[in-house]
């Protein structure tokens, strides 16, 4: 697929294999027995498979709460900050209850170690992680997600509702950004 500015988008996952993996997931989360689930999407890469995971946990039979929360380490470019800013915070009370923390991938693990941390300090029962993509080996802290759909390689992602500068979001694979020629 062809992108701009010199870049495509050649796909790892599709949509078949990331509706099979959304599903296994949801199945995986509903076998913990959560209690008072409140799932806890991060904007605003994983809108897309927040909204597929919690029609999933419902096909599962379960009937979490949806909260939203936007948090940012990136800014405008491509790395990771380093600090963490929340940008829009959760509304609900989450004392005593199990959150779900759903993002698009696992990185560095400072949005999500955030995340955890200030849920569980706000006295979540249980605070669990679930991400769409994990990137092994790139830990700036010590965060395990619960959840995983897939390990991904060492490359910039989009589609699924991941992007780069805005671009590509829409996608319904995840792929990887690819400079003409490389």
């Amino acid at each position: 697929m062809s992108g701009d500015a010199g870049r495509r988008i050649e796909q790892l996952f599709g949509e078949k294999e990331i509706a099979a993996r959304v599903d296994a997931l949801a199945r995986e989360i509903a076998a913990g027995e959560p209690r008072d689930l409140l799932v806890v999407a991060v904007l605003r890469g994983a809108f897309m498979f927040a909204a597929d995971l919690i029609r999933a946990l419902h096909r599962a039979g379960l009937a979490p709460h949806v909260e939203f929360m936007h948090l940012s380490s990136y800014l405008s470019g491509t790395t990771s900050s380093g600090a963490v800013a929340i940008l829009k915070d959760v509304d609900s009370d989450v004392r005593g209850r199990d959150v779900l923390i759903v993002d698009d991938i696992l990185e560095s693990g400072r949005t999500l170690a955030f995340a955890k941390d200030l849920l569980v300090a706000r006295g979540a029962r249980r605070a669990m992680v679930c991400v769409m993509l994990e990137k092994a080996g790139k830990r700036a802290v010590s965060i395990e997600a619960d959840y995983v759909g897939f390990p991904c390689p060492d490359h910039f992602v989009v589609g699924y509702g991941m992007d780069v500068a805005h671009g590509w979001r829409e996608l319904p694979f995840i792929g990887r950004v690819a400079m003409d020629g490389a």
